[in-house]
């Protein structure tokens, strides 16, 4: 029984750290929210995005096999999804899906 209140602690410290975290901002900021933070919300996504893209292709191999093409076709299609819809999770997606298809088919 020790060992399950001890496991029970520990998720309701996570819970509760991880709840401050996602509130803190909005204690923080009440009134105005500071202009750094507006221009990070603007420039993190396309940064997150780019950081993404280095390390999905730094073991990519242009002298094998395929030549790198799914991976280039797959990062072509992250990118114009992401510059249609402005939508991460679908960019991410949407790559993901066409990358996996091309493996499979090439």
């Amino acid at each position: 029984m020790g060992e399950h209140l001890r496991v029970l602690g520990m998720i309701a410290v996570v819970a509760l750290v991880t709840a401050g975290i996602r509130f803190l901002p909005f204690l923080l900021f009440r009134k105005k929210t500071p202009g750094a933070v507006l221009y990070l919300g603007q420039v993190l996504p396309y940064s997150i995005m780019a950081m993404l893209i280095v390390y999905c292709l730094r073991g990519v191999s242009f002298t094998g096999g395929t030549h790198g093409i799914p991976e280039a076709v797959a990062v072509t299609a992250v990118v114009l999804l992401h510059k249609w819809k402005h939508s991460t999770l679908l960019s991410i997606l949407g790559g993901t899906v066409l990358y996996m298809a091309l493996v499979q088919l090439l």
